[in-house]
């Protein structure tokens, strides 16, 4: 139950689902309640799929380029981190990597539910580097299992998190969003430098 739930929180800290809720809202703007229900639900599906892909594969990925597992733990930590801090500062707009490119499709009323909703305002490198990193820690059959079961949750929690997005919009309102936002920033920081503490300790024991 304990490894269930940091992995949850750690997963719910560095995707915030709240954060990305403003831009959800400017999105779907227009769209009927069905269209909305179908993205979000398609949405929790492409992050789930991506996450799992990057816990079960990210290693080999790692081992075909040569990156060592506590260089990956720094990088991933400095990602991690960094965003903590953008969301912090409340620096995240309902733009955040959306090119013109994507903001035409989405006149178009083209399908948005893997980009850019997915990846890169979700599934992003520092979830990415979070799973593979954890992997290398937690690969028993049991720990597997209880992970693949968290993961699947935080893509349930995203679906009703987006589901209901226009909703908590209108509740929370902007500055309810922004506060949110910051303490799920402070924690992704903490994880971020948790990361990178982890790293530099396994550096010093190998000198």
């Amino acid at each position: 139950m304990e490894l269930f739930i940091y992995l949850f929180a750690a997963l719910f800290s560095v995707l915030n689902p709240i954060g990305t809720v403003p831009i959800f809202v400017a999105l779907t703007e227009g769209y009927t309640s069905a269209e909305r229900a179908k993205v979000s639900l398609i949405t929790s599906i492409n992050v789930l799929i991506i996450l799992l892909i990057s816990f079960f594969i990210g290693q080999y990925v790692l081992s075909f380029f040569g990156i060592t597992i506590t260089a990956l733990r720094i990088a991933g930590g400095i990602i991690i981190t960094s965003s903590g801090f953008g969301l912090l500062n409340g620096n995240f707009s309902k733009n955040k990597g959306i090119n013109k490119k994507v903001q035409k499709e989405v006149q178009n009323r083209t399908h948005i539910a893997l980009t850019p909703l997915a990846m890169p305002m979700l599934a992003g490198p520092g979830s990415i580097s979070l799973l593979i990193a954890y992997y290398q820690e937690h690969n028993t059959t049991s720990e597997i299992i209880i992970s693949t079961i968290s993961i699947t949750v935080v893509a349930a929690t995203i679906y009703l998190v987006l589901r209901s997005a226009h909703f908590l919009a209108k509740m929370l309102g902007s500055s309810g969003i922004v506060a949110i936002s910051r303490i799920i920033g402070f924690l992704t920081i903490a994880i971020g430098i948790q990361y990178i503490i982890s790293a530099i300790l396994t550096i010093v024991r190998g000198i």
